[in-house]
């Protein structure tokens, strides 16, 4: 069983629908805004990047998008897209951060770009921008998906991470145990 570091209470969910970032439905367009490294949560979002020519530092990916199975042509770009330097698996259950998810992304953040990783969550990845935003270095961009709309293109900056924390410290769980698994990784 994965250990639960922090979970979404129902209170803040209407908080994370304001995007943390401009939004794109074109991922050359993105690129072209992004900055490096480039962060990527979700399916969707690593597909079009790939499909663009740009291979993200760490990606992050579950095979769903907005609660149902992405396409094949989705998974199988992904799957076998050669520009992954290593593949790790995180469990991590819907709205919820594990500690194995957390060391994951932590660790792939640190080796990055030298190390461009695939992180495939068993579970949901979809929390994962925040603690992509805070532990990325500032000028590092996080994409992740707006459902319905695109993609969100966040350059991280110190005003992003502190928007981020305040978001992370008002979820139900331990911020003290989030700290130290990100700090030891």
């Amino acid at each position: 069983m994965s250990d639960v570091v922090l979970e979404l209470p129902d209170s803040l969910r209407s908080e994370l629908k304001d995007p943390l970032g401009p939004l794109f439905t074109d991922g050359e367009t993105l690129l072209k805004e992004a900055s490096l490294p480039l962060i990527s949560v979700g399916d969707v979002v690593t597909y079009h990047l790939i499909t663009a020519g740009h291979t993200p530092a760490v990606a992050l990916t579950d095979e769903q998008t907005e609660r149902a199975a992405v396409d094949d042509e989705i998974a199988e770009t992904i799957a076998e897209h050669d520009g992954f330097d290593k593949t790790v698996t995180a469990p991590n259950p819907p709205a919820s951060l594990t500690a194995e998810l957390l060391t994951s992304l932590s660790t792939a953040i640190s080796e990055a770009p030298t190390v461009t990783t695939l992180i495939e969550v068993d579970g949901e990845e979809d929390l994962a921008a925040l603690p992509a935003i805070l532990s990325a270095p500032v000028d590092a961009t996080v994409v992740y998906g707006q459902p319905g709309e695109g993609m969100v293109c966040g350059v991280v900056d110190e005003n992003r991470k502190r928007e981020v924390t305040a978001i992370l410290r008002a979820m139900d769980g331990d911020m003290e145990l989030f700290y130290d698994v990100m700090d030891r990784s």
